[in-house]
């Protein structure tokens, strides 16, 4: 059925905006120069903080950075240039960066604060959409994030530009995270609460049951499945007779030899159990664990200690219950 002639236009006024910031933000990288490496050198050298300022869109995009380099290993905050002129600018030491976003370059508020910051020697790094601003001239580093258009069809309201500015922002966060090296235990440590928390914290020794189903290599089948009735996790370990582990029968493993032998009750388990079981070590992230469960589409998993010995197990549903799927 035909979109109505509103629906239409919805629909094309949609897609053109997503088409002209996608193209400012494209068109930003190939602009990429020295002057973006020589602002990741000057943030890493900094022994104070970062601080972003600025005003209107411009400052809600200067939050957002601050933000995100905060919790990518660069310590940072917000401080908006209207209050940083009434008495928060004494926030911002000698030892700080400040990044002023504006993308005119002229706003009030931030040439007002600007020449106190780098008389007590701060450094400025400026992100505008105008190189000749008086806010370019003035900054330590200019970084242009200038857009051929605003996505808004009057050409007025900040669009294309705040994308560009965030995307930058973006840019200059990971561009500092990787030359920290800043890993997934430094994120973790970052975010420490939520779901995402969880899965970068929690480990396997957290989350696995220590007390392991297990059955000697000699056992026949039929103790392995009271084992494993009694186990309630659909498996059991089984050893050799040094006590070591020499591999796993699950109910995949059951089912498999009944189609294949029949009558199992004289056999011992070490005839049909899986000799090469998937295994994980109890440092690793449990997050590792669901990774290799999905993969190898199995629910049960068995655990190392870092010596090799059986250190415990753990299958689908304890994942689920710690919250870490």
């Amino acid at each position: 059925m035909p979109l109505p002639s509103t629906q239409k236009n919805a629909l094309a006024m949609g897609r053109d905006v997503l088409r002209i910031e996608a193209a400012a933000v494209l068109a930003l990288a190939e602009r990429l120069d020295g002057a973006f490496v020589q602002a990741v050198d000057l943030i890493l050298a900094c022994h104070g903080r970062v601080i972003l300022s600025g005003l209107g869109k411009s400052g809600h995009v200067a939050r957002k950075i601050a933000a995100t380099m905060a919790s990518t290993g660069t310590p940072a905050y917000f401080v908006h240039a209207a209050e940083a002129v009434h008495g928060d600018l004494g926030m911002i030491t000698r030892d700080d960066v400040l990044i002023a976003l504006s993308n005119s370059g002229e706003t009030t508020e931030l040439l007002t604060i600007v020449p106190l910051v780098k008389r007590q020697g701060g450094r400025l790094i400026a992100i505008t959409g105008a190189p000749d601003s008086t806010l370019a001239r003035t900054a330590t580093l200019h970084l242009d994030a200038s857009v051929a258009e605003e996505a808004c069809p009057l050409n007025l309201a900040p669009t294309a530009s705040t994308a560009a500015a965030m995307a930058l922002g973006d840019a200059l966060a990971v561009a500092l995270l990787d030359a920290r090296g800043f890993g997934p235990e430094d994120f973790a440590r970052s975010h420490p609460g939520g779901t995402l928390g969880r899965r970068l914290l929690t480990h396997v020794a957290d989350v696995m049951r220590h007390e392991v189903p297990s059955v000697a290599a000699s056992a026949p089948v039929t103790e392995a499945l009271r084992t494993i009735s009694a186990g309630r996790m659909g498996m059991t370990a089984v050893l050799d007779p040094a006590g070591r582990l020499a591999g796993i029968f699950t109910d995949g493993d059951l089912r498999r030899a009944l189609e294949r032998l029949g009558d199992l009750r004289q056999i011992p388990v070490s005839q049909v159990m899986s000799a090469t079981p998937r295994t994980i070590e109890a440092h690793r992230l449990a997050v590792e664990a669901v990774e290799m469960m999905e993969q190898f589409n199995i629910n049960q998993l068995l655990v190392l200690a870092a010596d090799g010995t059986l250190a415990g197990a753990l299958n689908m549903h304890d994942l689920f219950s710690a919250k870490v799927i």
